[in-house]
C-alpha cells in the first residue's frame, strides 16, 4: 500500500517534495486526497527563525487543478509552530509548503498558474463570443 501511495504522491505532486499523501479516494467525479507536510519544521514568515516547536495543526482545503477529468478535493493537514524569537511580533505561524500553497491563499499554486494562464490566452476577451473571425460584446437581451 505504501508503494502505490509515493506512485500516487509522485503523479500528483511530481515536483513537490515535502508532502505525503496519506489516502487517495477516487470516484466517478471527485479524487479525493489527504495528504500532510513532512518538512521538519518552517521559517517564521516575518522574522525567518526557523522554528520545529508545533503550537497545532487544521486542515486546509486549497482548490486544486482537475485530474482525469474528476475534481480533485485536497485535505492538507497543516501545521502552526511558535516563533522562537523573542523578538518577533509573530508569536505563531503556518507552514506552507512551496509549490503548493501561499498564505491566505484558497488555490494550490498550480491552479493559480493555470487560471493565469488561461486568462493570460484570453486576453481579457473571456465574455465576448467569436464570430467571423472577430470578437464581439454579446448584446443585453440577445440570445447567445
Amino acid at each position: 500500500m505504501e508503494e502505490v501511495l509515493l506512485r500516487l504522491k509522485e503523479l500528483l505532486f511530481p515536483s513537490i517534495a515535502a508532502v505525503a499523501v496519506l489516502s487517495v479516494d477516487v470516484n466517478i467525479a471527485i479524487v479525493r486526497v489527504d495528504a500532510r507536510c513532512t518538512a521538519d519544521g518552517a521559517a517564521c514568515p516575518v522574522c525567518g527563525t526557523w522554528s520545529n516547536r508545533v503550537h497545532g495543526s487544521y486542515l486546509r482545503f486549497p482548490a486544486d487543478v482537475p485530474s482525469g477529468g474528476r475534481r480533485v478535493v485536497l485535505q492538507l493537514k497543516v501545521r502552526r509552530f511558535n516563533c522562537g524569537n523573542s523578538d518577533c511580533a509573530r508569536r505563531t505561524f503556518v507552514e506552507q509548503i512551496p509549490g503548493l500553497t501561499r498564505r491566505h491563499s484558497q488555490r494550490t499554486e498550480r491552479l493559480r498558474s493555470t487560471l493565469a494562464s488561461v486568462g493570460l490566452a484570453l486576453a481579457g476577451r473571456g465574455p465576448h463570443r467569436r464570430r467571423s473571425g472577430r470578437f464581439h460584446q454579446p448584446q443585453h437581451g440577445a440570445s447567445a
